[in-house]
């Protein structure tokens, strides 16, 4: 059994989700009154609940098709992040010049899709497994690569792969779109018609997963 599918879940209910990122901080109070804090996960991990993005009886249908071919909780899928997922942070049209991905050393072809947020020594670089590969755009120095050719999308890693190393202190930009690897957080959905119609919209829980 496969623990990933390529199948995306259907954009038109991911884009009615509630969710967003995770992460797991411990706080512990001091004599002096004051706190201490210790950040537990290193990355942040996002949760969210497809319920909320059901519009029709056709669209339980097609959740009912995916979380049976998933087998509950058991197999992974792609999931479109309704506010975030673009290289660009503010949700313009995405360029070649969007992400610092990395840096040419004349002998590395292949580079990680990366997207960082905020600046400076305090900045969050998150890696991106899951690009849309015909989204992805690529400029080695400021010169735009041609994908397909110069540089492709490994399927099964997101890495960018170079058809010839790029040159020694050349910066490697790129703009992209992305999905983010979860799985249904439930081996059980709740899901009555009847309620449907009164109102009643199932919980729909979907948690990230890191991918191998």
């Amino acid at each position: 059994m496969i623990s990933f599918l390529q199948d995306s879940f259907p954009l038109a209910i991911a884009f009615g989700a509630t969710g967003g990122p995770e992460r797991k901080t411990d706080i512990v109070p001091l004599a002096t009154g004051f706190e201490a804090r210790n950040a537990r996960w290193s990355d942040s991990r996002r949760r969210y609940d497809a319920g909320s993005g059901i519009r029709s009886v056709d669209d339980l249908r097609q959740v009912v098709s995916l979380f049976e071919k998933a087998r509950g909780r058991l197999v992974g899928f792609r999931f479109r992040d309704p506010l975030d997922h673009s290289s660009a942070l503010s949700g313009t049209t995405i360029s070649n010049a969007d992400q610092v991905v990395g840096v040419g050393d004349g002998a590395q072809t292949r580079f990680r899709l990366t997207k960082t947020y905020g600046g400076g020594g305090q900045a969050y670089i998150r890696e991106i497994r899951l690009p849309q590969a015909d989204s992805v755009t690529v400029a080695v120095g400021g010169v735009p690569q041609q994908t397909g050719s110069h540089v492709s999308i490994d399927p099964q890693t997101g890495e960018l792969v170079f058809a010839e190393a790029p040159p020694d202190g050349a910066q490697i930009t790129a703009g992209f779109r992305f999905d983010v690897p979860v799985r249904f957080d439930t081996d059980h959905l709740e899901i009555s018609i009847t309620h449907f119609r009164a109102g009643d919209i199932p919980s729909i829980p979907l948690v990230e997963i890191r991918l191998d």
